[in-house]
């Protein structure tokens, strides 16, 4: 059975972090977005503003009480939509098995992704760089067998940090767990759990099943198989693969075209499992070659390329050549992929007349 691989993603005081990041000015004061008048309550603020004990969801009054200094901004959710579509974009590019959470946070389950040597924790970390290079914000991610304990390590390390837990440290790690960390667990559960003399996940693992299900009913259970550090949960992806497409960034840029044409033959293979293993014999519309140049700009070509199924090096050749305008511009990211054809759209007769 394969081991699972899931990474949580969560982009450090997001709404504050578009802010800073469109505006330089406000990179060096205690800010709040959201909190503006007398009613207003702080939707997000960011760690300069957290020093001075502002949080999401207090009153505007209260914070500019706790922080003289604070500086607020409107929330512009337009804005942040679009950062976050990019965010999850690039998500996607390395599996389709990605679960939002929100606007600023997701799982990915990547345990048959083969990219980056397989190692999630080098996947965590490239998708890290991406988002910090292409959408100027950073991101904490957290690397663990179950999603329950891929949340935990995402903030472990926050602000922009990583934390990996290992199947081999799950048990030591979960065991000095405060019961506060549980998915689930509040200030008035937390309570209940001091009252009986358990404070760790580990005080917990004394207890019997029953015990835990007689004070706390079906939460009890759950609460249980935590404490041992198990989640069962799959990433649950309910948007339909539109593309499949497989990239590499290389240590070193490739020198040249010649250079780009001998990785596609590596390329085309992994294309090729990622195929079989995801969309079975799902109608293939488009071919498509992305490129990344040394100084990180990017393009990409598709063309429509039907009656395909299983795509070879011969019919990306063309589009490789009428992208790379210039063969002799070194590369530093090279992909390529397929968008599938949607015959499950509903088709529609438009009416003249209501």
């Amino acid at each position: 059975m394969t081991q699972r691989k899931i990474i949580h993603l969560d982009c450090d005081c997001f709404y504050a972090a578009v802010e800073m990041r469109d505006d330089p000015s406000l990179r060096d004061v205690p800010l709040a977005v959201g909190g503006e008048g007398g009613r207003g309550v702080v939707t997000t603020c960011n760690y300069r503003a957290r020093e001075f004990g502002v949080r999401s969801a207090m009153p505007g009054a209260e914070a500019r009480r706790r922080c003289p200094g604070l500086v607020t901004v409107p929330v512009d959710m337009a804005r942040y939509k679009a950062v976050s579509q990019q965010v999850m974009a690039i998500f996607r590019e390395l599996t389709d098995q990605v679960e939002p959470l929100s606007l600023d946070e997701a799982f990915l389950d990547v345990s048959e992704v083969d990219s980056h040597r397989g190692s999630a924790t080098l996947m965590a970390e490239y998708l890290r760089k991406r988002v910090r290079e292409e959408v100027g914000i950073t991101v904490s991610a957290g690397v663990a067998p179950n999603k329950f304990l891929a949340k935990i390590a995402s903030d472990w390390n926050k602000p922009d940090g990583l934390f990996v837990i290992r199947p081999e440290d799950v048990a030591d790690f979960v065991k000095t767990l405060p019961v506060e960390k549980l998915h689930g667990v509040g200030q008035v559960t937390a309570a209940k759990l001091h009252a009986m003399g358990l404070i760790t996940c580990g005080d917990i693992r004394q207890c019997r099943p029953e015990q835990l299900v007689e004070r706390f009913g079906r939460q009890g259970v759950r609460l249980y198989e935590m404490a041992h550090g198990e989640d069962n949960r799959r990433v649950s992806v309910t948007r339909i693969a539109k593309s499949v497409s497989v990239e590499r960034t290389f240590s070193q840029d490739l020198p040249d075209k010649a250079a780009c044409d001998s990785v596609i033959p590596a390329l085309v293979e992994d294309l090729g499992r990622r195929l079989s293993r995801k969309a079975g014999r799902k109608p293939i519309h488009k071919l498509f070659v992305k490129i990344r140049y040394s100084d990180f700009s990017t393009h990409t070509l598709e063309r429509v390329r039907e009656r395909i199924i299983e795509p070879t090096e011969e019919d990306f050749a063309p589009l490789l050549a009428e992208l790379m305008t210039d063969p002799a511009r070194p590369v530093r990211l090279l992909g390529l992929g397929v968008r599938f054809r949607n015959d499950e759209a509903p088709v529609t007769q438009l009416r003249l007349f209501d």
